[in-house]
């Protein structure tokens, strides 16, 4: 065998040997999510007894029966979309501006308003619950919409990544707009905001992820049954809220719809997720 043809060989032995790894990997990264989809089908019997088979032994649709007909479930999807979706609409319009501004404008105090953004997203929000929690009580939006949805608005994160971004932009490009009469917030909107479009997208699905997640906040920003988000309903749930037992298959099924909207948007964005060099437009 030539030296060239035993290089080609050895090259594509150590190509299958990466492949083969990274194929046992992924498996032991996605088989939780298949144990959890198919307990989700199992009868309780069966998945306190088997809980890591894949297959059901007995397909049951109990689980999910349960979950929408006789618990506070939808409700709990229903409020969690009402948050998530205005949190996000409204947070990719507010961090949009402020990046702006910060990137931008020229206004005193513009240096320390940035530090202070860099501070924010230096303090672990656990700390900031107590005071997050006397300032709704104090605005008398206590255990209402108005509470879950405000203080989730605006981002230290999101205003440092479309800062960063918007500098990114040539400011000749904002130049010609005003030459040709624009104002500032309409260079913003039909200028700027068209060419961020990476950063945007990456703001969505963090602004999606990060509020559909969310549990902390809604812990203490509300108390009625009727606010009842799905973190707070599947924390419940998890602590046998609805029956005694091991309750697998209802609290996997739960778990698995909770998981769904978010993968369903990762999946969708997944192409266009900035990176450090995408977007980003030479002069």
């Amino acid at each position: 065998m030539s030296p060239r043809r035993r290089r080609r060989t050895s090259g594509l032995g150590w190509q299958i040997a990466l492949y083969v790894v990274l194929i046992v990997i992924s498996l032991i990264y996605i088989y939780p999510f298949l144990v959890q989809l198919g307990t989700s089908f199992k009868t309780d019997a069966e998945a306190a007894s088997n809980p890591v088979s894949l297959i059901p032994q007995v397909w049951s649709t109990a689980a999910y029966e349960r979950l929408f007909l006789r618990s506070d479930f939808p409700v709990w999807f229903r409020n969690s979309a009402i948050v998530t979706i205005s949190v996000t609409v409204l947070r990719v319009f507010f961090v949009s501006l402020a990046g702006y501004a910060l990137a931008r404008l020229n206004f005193r105090g513009r240096g320390v308003v940035f530090a202070g953004v860099i501070a924010v997203m230096a303090v672990p929000s656990v700390v900031l619950l107590i005071p997050r929690f006397l300032v709704i009580n104090q605005l008398g939006i206590y255990d209402s919409y108005a509470g879950m949805i405000l203080p989730l608005l605006v981002d230290a994160a999101g205003v440092f990544i479309m800062k960063n971004f918007f500098e990114s932009i040539p400011v000749s490009v904002e130049e010609q707009a005003r030459i040709d009469g624009a104002g500032t917030f309409r260079i913003f909107w039909s200028v700027v905001l068209p060419m961020a479009r990476p950063a945007l997208i990456t703001i969505i699905i963090l602004s999606f992820q990060g509020s559909w997640n969310e549990l902390s906040h809604f812990i203490v920003s509300t108390q009625s049954p009727e606010l009842t988000t799905l973190t707070k309903g599947v924390a419940g749930l998890a602590s046998g809220q609805l029956s005694q037992g091991t309750q697998y298959p209802l609290k996997l099924a739960a778990a698995l719809i909770m998981t769904i909207p978010v993968a369903l948007l990762f999946f969708i964005f997944q192409r266009r997720i900035m990176n450090a060099s995408q977007g980003a437009v030479k002069e």
